[in-house]
């Protein structure tokens, strides 16, 4: 594809006014039988945004949208941005202290939710959202909403109706705000996953996010084109999700929207060209191909899997094996990764159809600067850097060393040919008592890919050796295995993973530890990260415990 006609930097809401003439009966998206066009979702968004502007919600105003994927996220979305303001994304899995949290430090004005137990959440946490002044109901059901906060509450065909009534009255006044935007202007503002605190706002300008997605098709232009068709299934609220969405207002594709328990299933009946996933569900693709060493039954289950129309692959979120890349790229398809943070838009490095190296994440973008620090952290400068954290000028003076550039809290390498390799979190590295720094992370991904833990967290900063904590999967223990029995199977699996480390990374000792880490608890992020001091604060004395049964 020629990327040229595409660099132009401009708000998220014009890759679908502008293209309008061409593509207004195309197929946007499709959900379940029902194809919805470009003019429709165009539609949608005028609605929204003219009901904003005249019910009060200002330029810069903050918005936020609660709910699964579906269309009206997308459109509610593109209409915050629309009439000035600045889009927050809520994650589906939120707690009811979670919601009450990102709501109420954003300062959000408007809250779009769908789902009764998502309703439900943000009533539970109304009494604690002075700023929040209007509630809209994606779903359109209103039957659950308590009459004491009505006059809050109006549905999404209501609100539409309301937009609609101005539009027709005033039919310019869509372009006259589009034009007015800045930007300079926030145009998103995301939530850090909190892995070390409460989650931390960072406002995006349209600037910074049209400059990332400028380099984006620049550097990947070769391997996408106009009118794809992608099987969208990470959710919107992350800006993995939305970042795929706003690719596909770009450049006229159709969105077959899918959920994670769904995305396999529908993979070989969508047949996408393009496809975007974090790696768990890249592994279990090539799960299905490595069962058979012969090359044509393997590209025949590859095919089968996939639907075999795959052109454009890009994983992100987490690092992806080696082997997994080699896996495709011997099935003709190349599977792009990257590296990046919220802060910087999210992009800085991405491997590329005329530059890749599967042990790495890639070579810089054109507009960032990358250097390391004394430690090995890697540091960004760039257009699509964030200015600073939202109402916390402490943590944006942290987040930046004193001659502007970003901190990743991510250490890394380069290789002698300019492509970037990921060591691991700063923050997360364990420091030993005979002196070896050892990323933990390193050693928990070994253990991504076995069906018997939940989770695997590593322990021993300061210590003489490493213990871990283990969560076992209940559906995976077989029935009737007794104590002993499951000690022995867990110790011969921390055993073969052993034997492919160094001997002061290994894992001297273990306990298995319950309840379940969950979101709920606190010890894990709403998109599943595990908040590592979280659990070091509640299961501390019993990790600590193995180093003194050792003592004994």
């Amino acid at each position: 594809m020629d990327a040229s006609k595409y660099l132009e930097i401009r708000p998220a809401p014009r890759a679908i006014f502008d293209a309008l003439p061409a593509r207004r009966d195309l197929t946007r998206f499709v959900v379940g039988d029902r194809a919805i066009t470009f003019g429709e979702v165009a539609r949608e968004i005028e609605d929204v945004a003219l009901f904003l502007a005249h019910d009060g919600h200002r330029p810069t105003d903050r918005g936020a949208i609660f709910a699964q994927n579906r269309v009206e996220w997308m459109s509610a979305a593109l209409a915050i941005q629309s009439a000035g303001g600045t889009m927050v994304p809520v994650y589906p899995s939120s707690t009811t202290e979670q919601v009450a949290y990102v709501l109420g430090h954003s300062d959000a004005r408007v809250v779009f939710v769908a789902g009764e137990e998502l309703v439900r959440s943000v009533l539970r946490a109304l009494p604690s959202l002075p700023a929040l002044a209007r509630i809209v109901l994606l779903d359109d059901r209103d039957e659950s909403i308590p009459g004491d906060v009505r006059e809050k509450v109006i549905t999404w065909s209501a609100a539409r109706a309301r937009g609609r009534a101005i539009a027709n009255a005033d039919p310019s006044a869509l372009a006259r705000m589009l034009d007015a935007i800045s930007l300079d202007s926030p145009a998103i503002m995301l939530y850090t996953s909190g892995t070390s605190g409460p989650p931390k706002g960072v406002p995006l300008t349209h600037r910074n996010v049209g400059v990332n997605g400028r380099d984006w098709l620049e550097v990947l232009g070769p391997l996408v084109d106009e009118g794809m068709t992608d099987l969208l299934w990470l959710p919107m609220s992350h800006v993995f999700g939305f970042g795929e969405a706003c690719i596909g207002n770009t450049l006229g594709w159709t969105s077959y929207l899918a959920d994670p328990a769904s995305v396999v299933a529908r993979l070989p009946e969508v047949k996408p060209s393009a496809f975007m996933s974090v790696p768990v569900v890249w592994e279990k693709l090539a799960q299905a191909a490595m069962h058979s060493d012969d090359p044509a039954e393997r590209k025949r289950r590859f095919d089968a899997a996939t639907g075999g129309n795959l052109r454009f692959c890009l994983s992100g979120g987490a690092g992806l094996k080696r082997e997994v890349k080699e896996l495709f790229l011997e099935m003709g398809a190349l599977l792009i990764e990257g590296y990046g943070l919220t802060e910087a838009s999210p992009t800085l490095t991405m491997n590329r159809p005329d530059a890749f190296r599967f042990d790495s994440v890639g070579k810089p973008f054109p507009n960032v600067e990358l250097r390391l620090a004394d430690d090995g952290e890697i540091l960004a400068k760039g257009e699509s850097i964030f200015a600073g954290y939202h109402k916390d000028p402490a943590a944006t003076r942290e987040a930046f060393t004193e001659d502007g550039w970003l901190k990743t809290g991510d250490v890394g390498v380069f290789t002698e040919d300019g492509f970037l390799r990921i060591v691991d979190r700063k923050k997360d590295i364990l420091v030993t008592s005979g002196g070896k720094n050892v990323p933990p992370a390193n050693i928990e991904q070994r253990f991504a890919d076995d069906p018997l833990f939940q989770h695997v967290v590593v322990y021993g900063d300061g210590k003489k050796y490493l213990v871990a904590g283990v969560w076992l999967n209940p559906l995976a223990v077989e029935p009737g295995l007794d104590g002993a029995a499951l000690h022995a199977l867990v110790e011969s699996r921390i055993a073969a993973v052993n034997a492919q480390l160094a001997r002061y990374e290994s894992i001297k000792r273990f306990v298995i530890l319950e309840p379940a880490l969950s979101v709920a608890s606190g010890h894990l992020t709403p998109t599943l990260k595990v908040k590592r001091k979280a659990v070091y604060a509640t299961f501390g004395a019993q990790l600590d415990a193995l180093y003194e049964r050792s003592t004994r």
